[in-house]
């Protein structure tokens, strides 16, 4: 078996979508990955923690294109401008290219309840990042809270969105629809509740 070659963690998390859907989560070993793989199973462990992370990876590049694009926002920005800005920035993260897999790895989780738990972790996190980064900004509470929340919430709808099937537009496209139909209602909310 191969040491190394160029494009192992594609070809590891490729292998483990496959044999996810075919044999399911849970009774998918990280050495049937390997093997799959073409690499042994010390190799798969260089590359991922567990199998869990071959779908949780890249948490961290998610968050980091969230605070990005806060911190290139103009200073003074409303609160759902920034939220906007943030969704703008990691929309780039959910390419064309990205969509199938997303897919495949969308009815893993689903099909298990503790992959779907940690898929709810994933969104508090973001959350969370938004809202520390919203404090950095100077949006004060309950504000801050409110704009994190809600962004989560939008990127999570828009990310359901963005893989359903037969979709084609972009991430950026449809989380603007969403929040905009969050400032649309918030909107009439508004405007109800002085009446």
């Amino acid at each position: 078996m191969a040491r190394w070659e160029p494009g192992t963690s594609d070809r590891l998390r490729a292998a483990a979508l496959d044999l996810f859907v075919e044999q399911g989560f849970e009774q998918t070993t990280s050495a049937e990955i390997a093997h799959a793989a073409g690499v042994t199973e010390r190799t798969f462990f260089r590359h991922f923690r567990d199998k869990r992370e071959v779908l949780f990876g890249g948490q961290d590049q998610l968050e980091l294109a969230f605070v990005t694009g806060i911190r290139d926002a103009p200073a003074g920005a409303p609160p759902l401008d920034l939220v906007a800005a943030a969704l703008d920035s990691a929309a780039q993260f959910f390419t064309d290219e990205r969509r199938a897999s997303s897919r495949v790895r969308q009815t893993v989780v689903d099909a298990n309840p503790a992959l779907q738990e940690r898929e709810r972790h994933k969104l508090a996190s973001v959350a969370a990042v938004l809202r520390t980064e919203l404090h950095a900004h100077g949006v004060p509470e309950p504000a801050a809270r409110l704009a994190a929340e809600s962004g989560a919430t939008v990127f999570s709808i828009s990310f359901a969105q963005w893989i359903a099937p037969g979709e084609e537009r972009g991430m950026r496209e449809i989380a603007d629809g969403v929040l905009g139909a969050l400032v649309s209602l918030t909107g009439a909310g508004a405007a109800e509740m002085e009446a």
